[in-house]
Order: C-alpha cells, then structure tokens, then sequence
C-alpha cells in the first residue's frame, strides 16, 4: 500500500462519519473476462469487510443468458472471507449469505417473481389481502438486504439491479475499468460516501 492509499484509509478509520454497512457492486459479464479479474473481485470482499461491510453484495450483468452456469461455477469457488452465495437468472431461493451475487438476475425480474408468489399467496389463502404490505414483498425477494452504497465501474450507467432495495443507496460511479480497480478506488468510494448525508427519500 503507497502512502496515498495509507493517507485513505486512515482517513477512512478515523472520520466522524459512518461506513457502509452493505456494498453492492455491479460489474459486467466481460470484466469478469479480463485477466485477474477474479483476483480483483476476492482482493474487494476482503477491502469491504476490513473497512466496516458487514455484507456484499455483487452483480453481474450478462448479455447471455448460457453464460450464467459457468460464471456461477467460477464464482463459487472464488476465495472469499465469507460464505457466498451465488444467484443464476432463474433462482428464487433467497440468498442469505455475508457475501451474495447475481448473475444476470436483473431487480424486475426478482421484483415480478416475488409479486407472483405473493398473489398466488393471497390466492391461496395463505396472506389476507388486507396484509399485503412492503415486508411481505420484501419477504420474497431474492437479496433481501438494502445495500447503504452501489458501487458501478466503468461508465455511468446502472444494469436493471435491485431496482427495489436500492431506491436510497448511495451511487457512486467511476471510470476506472474493472481490470484496473484497485484498493486506493474503493478507499475514495467509501470516502465520498462518508461525505454525503443521506435522506433517504426525505
């Protein structure tokens, strides 16, 4: 670590200001391409829980559908600190889990499936209409957790993701390639969150 990346995290460390609790990250079917991108991505789960993350949770976003199983496959056997779990387009099993992914499971897609659930719920007789409410919505979403910041690389531009839990994170964007994302680009996201206050909507 340079002194820049040490003058970070200090700062990081000691600012009277919160640190996000849940990350989210959203990185494309061809970063994953790129040579160490794996590398990059256990180096990040090991940078979010060191400064304050208690989950993670990653997005890959695939223009292949096929692609998934083997993305899948390589993702669970990443090296990760925490237990991972891996979420392909037609899962609906929650995911719990300290570090959570998925692959091309796009927000209306988990949203639409989980609004099915409920109405056949409702239909069933199993949930009164009348106690229809966002925690029952919630109950049935795939990733559960909301995450306090997004992170996306490369452009400025977010994927069809967690179009539900992510209506009061923090955004941030940069335009630094995956394949070049480094310790110090993660440091100046959890400080530039530091520095917003959050509304929540308000």
């Amino acid at each position: 670590m340079g002194l820049y990346d040490r003058y970070l995290a200090l700062r990081v460390r000691t600012v009277d200001a919160a640190v996000p609790e849940h990350v989210a990250l959203v990185i494309t079917e061809r970063d994953l391409l790129e040579q160490g991108a794996y590398d990059t991505l256990s180096d990040f789960f090991a940078w979010a829980f060191e400064y304050g993350a208690t989950d993670v949770t990653v997005y890959v976003s695939v223009l292949d559908r096929a692609a998934a199983p083997t993305l899948a496959r390589e993702l669970e056997d990443l090296d990760a600190p925490r237990e991972v779990a891996v979420r392909q387009p037609d899962d609906v099993e929650r995911a719990d889990a300290p570090i959570t992914v998925g692959i091309g499971l796009g927000g209306r897609s988990e949203f639409t499936a989980a609004i099915r659930d409920l109405a056949t719920a409702v239909d069933d007789g199993d949930i009164d209409p009348e106690d229809v409410d966002e925690a029952a919505i919630e109950d049935r979403l795939v990733f559960p957790n909301d995450p306090d910041l997004v992170i996306k690389t490369g452009a400025e531009r977010l994927s069809d993701f967690m179009i539900w839990q992510s209506v009061y994170s923090e955004l941030y964007f940069t335009d630094v390639n995956w394949r070049d994302f480094r310790e110090r680009d993660y440091l100046r996201a959890i400080r530039e969150y530091q520095d917003r206050n959050r509304r929540f909507g308000e």
